[in-house]
């Protein structure tokens, strides 16, 4: 197979979109459909085609790459396409969709003769339009010469962790990172509420950690995004956080483990988005803990 492909990127959110661009900039066909076509168009200057509907951009494809908000997204676009799907081709699956969700998807695969990869990624706006994106991914290892060029083009390192892409041991891998950012992101947001609320400079809690064990980087570049009021545009949206907070909680309880620090989390990405903050950084989380707006 050659190393130029024809590749579909169904969904161009903040993710979807750097992928196709990048995908476009390693010189392979790239067809792009999103639900907002809106929000598709300005990748037409990267020479990627636009198409009307997800038949459309999947027709001949060597590669479809679902980055959509849902595991029930991805399935209802994939079933929109079913009829323009290729049989034997590829299937990169890096939506968050949780760990049920793989399951019907990648049942989807076999009904339609695709090779499925459960590949979702982790990073953000930042290194996904720099195409450093650390994909996680589970399919044949026989096939995997087949999306290599693909997952090269949109991430700086693939992670393999399985030969079954529908046993969704990448999934699983990218929900436990997943708590771990979105707990981080809410314990800053915490401080620095509890910092304003007792009058403490949140400079002095940062030199009081600086250099040690408590002290890094993830936690200082979501308070400085508060700080500095630079929530917009997203690198991770609170409304999206919230979404893959209550998977988190749901594969726990599934499996017997109660996760309180990720239903808080996402009880508090919850009232940020009805604050008004859905389309935010998911360190806006951080307005949770007030009942208005502080002032600055």
């Amino acid at each position: 197979m050659t190393d130029k492909l024809t590749v579909s990127v169904l969904g161009t959110g903040i993710m979807g979109a750097a992928m196709a661009r990048n995908l476009a900039r390693a010189g392979h066909t790239v067809r792009a459909w999103n639900r907002s076509r809106a929000k598709a168009e300005p990748l037409a200057a990267d020479g990627v085609h636009i198409a009307d509907t997800p038949a459309e951009a999947v027709r001949g494809a060597d590669v479809v790459l679902t980055m959509l908000y849902d595991g029930p997204a991805a399935l209802d676009v994939m079933r929109q396409a079913a009829d323009a799907l290729r049989p034997g081709a590829a299937w990169v699956q890096s939506t968050t969709a949780g760990i049920e969700a793989i399951g019907e998807l990648a049942a989807f695969a076999r009904e339609h003769d695709l090779v499925f990869f459960d590949a979702p990624v982790l990073g953000t706006r930042q290194p996904a339009e720099a195409g450093q994106l650390l994909v996680l991914a589970a399919g044949p290892s026989g096939h995997r010469h087949a999306v290599a060029p693909v997952l090269d083009a949109v991430g700086a390192r693939t992670v393999w962790t399985g030969e079954d892409g529908a046993e969704g041991t990448a999934t699983r891998l990218k929900l436990v990172a997943n708590s771990w950012v979105i707990a981080t992101t809410n314990a800053a947001g915490e401080v620095l509420a509890l910092a304003r609320a007792l009058g403490v400079d949140p400079q002095s809690f940062f030199d009081a950690i600086a250099g040690g064990g408590l002290d890094m980087p993830y936690l200082r570049a979501k308070a400085g995004l508060v700080l500095n009021d630079q929530l917009s545009p997203a690198q991770f949206a609170v409304a999206t956080a919230a979404k893959d907070a209550r998977l988190i909680v749901e594969a726990g309880r599934q499996h017997g483990v109660r996760l309180d620090v990720a239903a808080a989390s996402a009880e508090r990405l919850e009232r940020a988005a009805a604050q008004g903050h859905a389309d935010e950084d998911m360190a806006a989380a951080y307005f949770a803990s007030f009942d208005e707006r502080p002032s600055a």
